[in-house]
């Protein structure tokens, strides 16, 4: 899943259209979320990364987060992601 633009509450009902057709997709069991097209994000887009990474767990799917810039990585070490996500 690509994203685009500034992650935050605005995309949520996008975000969690497509994050559902992932889960409903039995042949997919990694969900990529690619941020290379991200420069920030805020607090409801960790929570929305929190709900899917739960939901995803539920369906024993894994969730990724690929090509995070630095400001966005850095958003994630403070949050303490690094513990919860594989980040690459």
């Amino acid at each position: 899943m690509m994203l685009l633009g500034q992650f935050d509450f605005q995309q949520h009902r996008d975000f969690r259209q497509a994050s559902q057709e992932l889960l409903d997709a039995n042949e997919v069991q990694e969900i990529r979320v690619d941020f290379d097209q991200v420069p920030s994000l805020d607090s409801s887009a960790l929570g929305m990364l929190l709900l899917l990474k739960e939901r995803a767990a539920m369906q024993k799917k894994n969730v990724v987060l690929t090509n995070c810039h630095a400001p966005v990585k850095q958003v994630f070490e403070m949050a303490q992601f690094q513990n919860m996500f594989t980040i690459q």
